[in-house]
């Protein structure tokens, strides 16, 4: 799966806080202080909003937006689907790197959008098609095999904003509503950022009624990939929505996104549940063959009850996907109050 150190890098904090996440929006005056905003904007409002900059301090740099961008590059699926999912496919002329299918009712809006490069487009590629705006989920999008960092992209006009939730230790599904609020604020569509966190935390919440209270989580393995050693999730957002599902990743105590484990520390901590990420080159069924043959994990009660479920990568990413991740998590580990 993708990491903060690895091909595609996933992930503050572990503290959750679903059903009470208070989302800053820039007043109709354009000051800097923060309120929690309305569930809508007074249309009267807008024109004023839409003409003030947009100042943010994006992974340590302070970006200025003077307008709402208007030709818009994506270049991760995780950012693609918060950009569709705000109804912003007619400010895209671009897109690149899936990680697999995009969201079926996302789909028809995706397909007008040229599709740059299946990795991550060459600067020159990038250029081409003439952006003011580049949105990155993960970090190396914008380093040496990428389009360049964001402050070369600034030098030749060219404005842009990294996902802080993909690229930060332990993020939360706050910090996935900070960024889906800032991409709102940056294309002046902050109602609909708006509806769409509301709508996002409406779902998320259905599953946590449904799990109920735990008094003892399930312990959970996340396979990743590595076969002489597991390369696993460690404080990551992975780590936040297990916690929410009513789970415990075995591994959350590595004060890293991602880490490469050995085979004795996972009979040792003894997981109830291993979660397989599906993505890459190697099938679900051969990862799960692999781990269901490993003679080292015959003795583990995931193993020896075989309860092992599959996330898809986009599904695990920082994006509008939460909810959908969250109740596959959850009727994993406990699918008799899914019945």
């Amino acid at each position: 799966m993708f990491k903060a150190n690895k091909t595609h890098t996933i992930m503050r904090g572990l503290g959750f806080g679903i059903m009470t996440a208070a989302m800053l929006l820039v007043s109709a005056c354009g000051s800097t202080t923060t309120t929690q905003a309305p569930a809508k904007t007074e249309q009267t409002a807008a024109p004023a909003a839409e003409s003030k900059p947009v100042t943010l301090t994006n992974n340590g740099i302070e970006m200025t937006y003077p307008t709402a961008p208007e030709r818009a590059v994506t270049l991760n699926q995780h950012v693609t689907e918060i950009m569709l999912a705000l109804g912003l496919a007619d400010k895209m002329v671009g897109t690149a790197y899936l990680d697999d299918e995009i969201l079926p009712e996302l789909k028809a809006d995706y397909d007008k959008i040229p599709v740059l490069s299946d990795k991550y487009p060459t600067k020159e590629v990038l250029l081409a098609a003439n952006p003011d705006f580049v949105y990155g989920g993960w970090e190396n999008g914008f380093g040496e095999k990428g389009v360049g960092t964001m402050q070369d992209l600034e030098k030749v006009g060219i404005k842009s904003y990294l996902q802080e939730s993909s690229n930060t230790p332990g993020p939360t599904i706050d910090d996935v509503f900070a960024d889906i609020t800032n991409i709102g604020r940056i294309f002046r569509v902050e109602d609909k950022a708006n509806d769409l966190i509301n709508k996002m935390k409406s779902e998320m919440d259905q599953t946590i009624s449904k799990i109920g209270k735990v008094d003892e989580p399930l312990k959970v393995f996340v396979y990743d990939n590595g076969e002489d050693k597991p390369f696993t999730a460690a404080n990551n957002y992975m780590t936040s929505l297990i916690t929410t599902a009513g789970g415990k990743n075995i591994f959350d105590d590595i004060q890293k996104g991602w880490a490469e484990v050995s085979w004795e520390q996972v009979v040792s901590r003894n997981p109830d549940v291993i979660i397989i990420v599906d993505y890459g080159d190697r099938t679900v069924e051969q990862k799960r063959h692999f781990l269901l043959t490993k003679k080292e994990l015959a003795d583990i009660p995931a193993i020896k009850n075989q309860r092992l479920m599959v996330l898809p990568l986009s599904a695990a990413s920082e994006g509008v996907r939460a909810p959908i991740a969250l109740k596959i998590l959850a009727e994993g580990l406990y699918p008799d109050k899914f019945k």
